[in-house]
């Protein structure tokens, strides 16, 4: 059997045998697949030397914008809507569970925890006074006592913390007391732009795509015994709901952000983990 002298059609094959021996059967899974896919979009598209060498310029230059405060390979995800389906695949859709969405570029690690009814935005933070309640339940309707809840969000000018490099703001840890009950104070939710002013914003405006975001609240849910849960809450009425730059709207988590006579909004919502 010769294994020289390979054209479009034996090479594949050639690539996935010499991966035969590969120990671990997942690995040895997704890298067969992975090959297999990649080479049939080769042989689709047939792409130029010139093109070819572009594609690999735009991946190098993503993973140089990587940094602190910035994940572009996250974003470009995003953006192609392959997070969302990742998404989907893994946690799916419990009947009566609360539905999850995309984690985004800008969740941080360690969060201060603060008491029940802190406010998590600096003083002068840009944006418009809102308190958010709620508690944490599951799919029977049982208070989850003790739920922790990781909040993040822009400020009103739509710009998160890290990307502004100013310390930690508009971003904290609560955790649910004994009735599962939950409250906060932030800052009303602004749609605001992707970063795009690297190569996915490029790629974005190459295929004539806009960078907004519907205005939301980010929150990561966890409690012994149940699914993690990564989700938002829409603010209802904004006006990308229907063309969410990254696919994460779903309408179980649009909320009535609503005014009150004093001027602050007001929000509430129950979220329902699944169990694990």
């Amino acid at each position: 059997m010769s294994i020289r002298n390979f054209n479009a059609d034996s090479l594949t094959a050639e690539v996935l045998r010499r991966m035969e021996s590969t120990r671990d059967p997942r690995l040895k899974e997704v890298m067969a697949s992975f090959v297999k896919h990649l080479h049939a979009f080769v042989r689709e598209v047939r792409p130029t030397q010139d093109e070819w060498f572009k594609g690999i310029e735009f991946l190098t230059e993503t993973g140089h914008w990587c940094k602190d405060g910035r994940q572009e390979f996250i974003l470009m995800s995003d953006t192609l809507g392959v997070s969302m389906l990742v998404d989907f695949i893994n946690y799916g859709k419990a009947e009566g569970a609360t539905e999850s969405t995309v984690l985004g570029p800008f969740f941080v690690e360690g969060a201060p925890e603060l008491p029940l009814g802190a406010n998590i935005a600096k003083p002068g933070t840009p944006g418009e006074p809102l308190t958010v309640s709620g508690t944490v339940k599951d799919l029977e309707g049982k208070p989850i006592a003790g739920a922790s809840l990781d909040i993040w969000e822009t400020s009103g000018d739509g710009f998160y913390d890290v990307q502004q490099k100013e310390g930690t703001n508009l971003r904290a840890r609560f955790r649910a007391d004994d009735h599962g009950k939950f409250n906060f104070k932030c800052v009303l939710p602004v749609s605001y732009p992707v970063p795009s002013d690297g190569p996915v914003g490029r790629m974005l405006t190459a295929t004539g795509r806009h960078p907004m975001r519907p205005g939301h609240l980010h929150t990561l849910l966890s409690a012994p015994g149940f699914d993690r849960l990564v989700t938002h809450l829409f603010v209802k009425g904004d006006k990308y709901l229907d063309s969410d730059a990254v696919f994460g709207v779903k309408d179980s988590l649009i909320v009535d952000f609503k005014k009150s006579p004093s001027g602050e909004y007001t929000a509430q919502y129950d979220f329902v983990l699944k169990p694990s």
